[in-house]
C-alpha cells in the first residue's frame, strides 16, 4: 500500500512541477535566424523563377494568371475549392492549375520544386492575416 501512495504522490508531484514550471521554446539565436531565413529565401527565389516558366506542355505560365502570386490567397487554405470539390490545401490547388491551365504533370507533393513554389507564394502574401477557409 505505501508503495502505491509513493508512486501516486510521485506522479502529483510531477505534474504539479510541469504546471508551475513553464514550457520553454528552444532559444533562436540571431545566427539562426540569419542562416534559415537565408535557406527560405533561397527556396522562395527558385519558386519564383519555377512560377514563372512553363510548368506544363503549352507556354502558359502560373504568373499569367497570377501576377507575383496575386489572386491566390495562400493564407486561405484550406478551404472548398469548387474546381476540386472539396475542402484542399494550398499544393493540391497548385497541382490543379499545373495540370488544367497549364496542362503538366503534377508534382509530387513533397516535390521539392513543389516547397519551392509554396514558399514564393507565401512569400508574396506575408504580413496579410491567415484565414483558413475564407473566400
Amino acid at each position: 500500500m505505501l508503495k502505491i501512495v509513493c508512486s501516486v504522490a510521485a506522479v502529483v508531484v510531477a505534474a504539479i512541477a510541469l504546471v508551475i514550471s513553464p514550457a520553454r521554446a528552444d532559444e533562436f539565436t540571431k545566427e539562426d535566424l540569419k542562416k534559415w531565413d537565408a535557406a527560405f529565401q533561397t527556396v522562395a527565389k527558385e519558386g519564383e523563377k519555377l512560377f514563372h516558366s512553363a510548368l506544363g506542355k503549352n507556354s502558359v505560365s502560373c504568373d499569367m494568371c497570377h501576377p507575383h502570386a496575386s489572386n491566390n490567397h495562400p493564407e486561405t487554405y484550406p478551404k472548398f475549392q469548387k474546381q476540386l470539390g472539396k475542402v484542399v490545401g494550398l499544393r493540391e490547388m497548385i497541382n490543379w492549375c499545373i495540370q488544367n491551365p497549364l496542362e503538366g504533370v503534377p508534382l509530387a507533393l513533397d516535390d521539392p520544386r513543389m516547397y519551392a513554389l509554396e514558399a514564393y507564394i507565401y512569400w508574396e502574401r506575408r504580413g496579410v492575416k491567415l484565414a483558413p477557409g475564407k473566400h
